[in-house]
């Protein structure tokens, strides 16, 4: 793994000034044809200071305009800085650590972070089909890790006194789609597999079965309370069929990794931007550093 100066060397490499960094953003949201974010069919005049004209509608903008740099103070360079840092760290980087990097305040790195994850959520939006495995994992901490006083009883296994439910379908060999939810119930969960799930699909579960599945998918699973963990079998037409559930757990466990190595400590107000940071790097992970930079600039353009 590289150490943080060289990734920081390589990164005033590709940016050494304000300037370039604009340029590179202007390339990616625009490809050399400027388009107006009030009319898109308007001719666009290039002014002093960074800034373009909009014909149609006489009005001002920069690259700013329309995104969530709009209104920041921060130079663009830091915001590029933070996104690189958060990509290149496969379990992404805390808010003190970017505050120390850059020289700003923690606060102002925690927004800059929530921010960025806003645009990493547009790749939590997929369309899965054909083998999709279905499962619910709980983040929080545990009982015997706290202080007497801070201890909540039988609040262990699937309780939400103190932890918080996440819902995930993972299609096999491909992406992931994940989701905070308020409950596991099959009245929470099935609308959210219709969403994302084409009709057909084979449904794999960890034992639990969903009646409003019934009409428009195949149901298989697998039922772990009795240590039953997966099967691989043929069909009489040569088929190969994998019962399990093992891919979603082993995305799971790769989450909360990410979330007891770097943050610790997550709210619940907020952990769906957390699991938006994690599917965009698991749906992502056959990407380059630069592919998955640009990526990131393209759904916050």
């Amino acid at each position: 793994m590289k150490r943080e100066s060289e990734r920081a060397i390589e990164f005033r490499a590709s940016f050494p000034d304000e300037e370039s960094a604009i340029r590179y953003y202007e390339k990616i949201r625009w490809d050399g044809n400027i388009v107006s974010p009030f009319d898109p069919a308007s001719k666009v005049y290039k002014c002093a200071n960074g800034k373009y004209k909009c014909k149609n509608t006489g009005k001002y903008f920069t690259y700013r305009t329309g995104t969530f740099f709009a209104n920041s103070k921060l130079p663009l360079r830091h915001w590029l800085y933070a996104m690189t840092m958060l990509l290149n760290h496969k379990r992404g980087i805390s808010s003190y650590q970017l505050a120390d990097d850059l020289g700003i305040s923690q606060k102002t790195a925690w927004s800059m972070l929530h921010k960025i994850r806003t645009a990493m959520g547009m790749e939590n939006n997929k369309t899965l089909s054909g083998e999709v495995e279905i499962d619910e994992t709980f983040v929080g901490g545990k009982n015997k890790n706290r202080h007497k006083d801070k201890k909540v009883e039988k609040c262990q296994g699937r309780s939400y006194k103190d932890k918080v439910p996440v819902f995930g379908i993972l299609e096999r060999g491909g992406n992931l789609v994940a989701r905070v939810v308020p409950n596991t119930q099959s009245k929470t969960l099935v609308p959210i597999i219709k969403e994302h799930v084409k009709e057909g699909s084979v449904v794999y579960t960890d034992g639990w079965e969903y009646t409003g599945l019934v009409d428009g998918y195949v149901q298989r699973s697998v039922d772990h309370e009795k240590h039953f963990y997966g099967i691989t079998y043929a069909t009489d037409f040569g088929e190969i069929i994998t019962v399990s559930t093992n891919g979603i757990e082993n995305a799971w466990s790769h989450f909360k990794r990410m979330i007891f190595g770097i943050y610790y400590h997550v709210s619940k107000k907020y952990m769906q931007r957390y699991v938006d940071e994690f599917v965009f790097r698991f749906n992502t992970r056959n990407f380059s550093n630069s592919q998955r930079f640009n990526l990131l600039l393209r759904n916050i353009a």
